[in-house]
């Protein structure tokens, strides 16, 4: 069933883009198909939006549903508007470009670069798991690459899956959603509540004393590796840590992928942040310098007519 949202109507005119129509959207936010109305070039819209604490009111404004949803309303949107100023300094090959923001209608919108393609976890879920290892490798190590940049610059993005990976034909990734970064490094003392996504987020973001670094991002790559293989969301780091009855990649999966390739994924996906590559180099040296598995398959995503209706952030 499809999911209703309470966005702009089509032909909503924000700012200077015209609203084509809804792309889809999350607990935060709706994202539009829109068209600039100077130059006619296709965009996409994002509009913080929560549906929980805001409502649309006649005429586009949103507004709190209630005085008390006001703080919580109001807290995230600021940290809208530092993600769009986060992606807007963030100009990599494989994460989403950022054109432009700006406030209207009592809300803020966020403006990136349209590009044709496919959600992964759309993907995954109308095609199941087993991607050939040629995808794993075409996939992954320009994320890791992109995640290496934004790392570089003390950022962490703490919220990947395959949600917030777009793929355009060929296989080439794009990192979306940066609504959960957060600088480092800090003490233990200097933590925050983090978003929590199962399956993906590891233990230490489950803890408030926990010490997150590069290393919780790449438990998130290798927990989305482990989907395309699986078809599923792993096992959520909780059940893990308290007793971790998940077979290894190395052993489910050893009949379809080669060694190297699964125990990079286990390395990753160690419960303790300490056994896991401790930084995004460490970690793509042994996907890119251990390729004898590769098949000769082409990336399943060049196989495919990528729907423009899918690009979601």
């Amino acid at each position: 069933m499809k999911r209703k949202y309470d966005g702009l109507p089509a032909g909503t005119v924000v700012d200077q883009y015209r609203i084509e129509h809804i792309l889809g959207g999350g607990g935060f936010g709706i994202v539009y198909l829109a068209t600039a109305c100077e130059g006619n070039q296709r965009v996409v819209v994002k509009e913080y939006m929560p549906g929980k604490l805001a409502r649309r009111l006649r005429g586009s404004t949103i507004t709190p549903r209630r005085e008390k949803d006001a703080e919580r309303f109001n807290r995230g949107r600021k940290l809208f508007i530092q993600e769009a100023r986060t992606l807007a300094t963030l100009k990599h090959p494989n994460i989403v470009n950022v054109t432009n923001f700006f406030q209207a209608n009592g809300t803020v919108y966020m403006v990136m670069e349209f590009q044709r393609g496919e959600n992964l976890q759309n993907y995954l879920r109308s095609r199941g798991g087993r991607r050939s290892e040629r995808f794993l490798r075409t996939v992954f190590p320009p994320l890791l690459e992109a995640l290496h940049f934004i790392h570089s610059r003390n950022i962490l993005h703490l919220d990947i899956k395959p949600g917030n990976i777009h793929i355009r034909p060929g296989g080439k990734p794009l990192l979306l959603d940066f609504g959960a970064v957060h600088e480092f490094p800090l003490g233990r003392h200097q933590q925050i509540c983090h978003i929590i996504t199962p399956g993906y987020s590891p233990i230490e973001q489950y803890r408030h004393d926990g010490y997150i670094g590069p290393w919780t991002d790449i438990y998130a790559i290798g927990a989305t590796m482990r989907s395309c293989i699986d078809g599923r969301s792993p096992v959520n780091a909780e059940t893990r840590h308290e007793k971790d009855s998940m077979r290894p990649a190395s052993e489910a999966f050893s009949k379809h992928y080669s060694p190297e390739i699964l125990r990079a994924i286990d390395w990753a996906m160690e419960v303790d942040p300490l056994l896991r590559p401790q930084s995004v180099p460490e970690f793509l040296d042994v996907l890119v310098n251990n390729d004898k598995g590769a098949t000769d398959e082409p990336s399943e995503p060049a196989q495919h007519r990528q729907p423009e209706s899918n690009q979601r952030n």
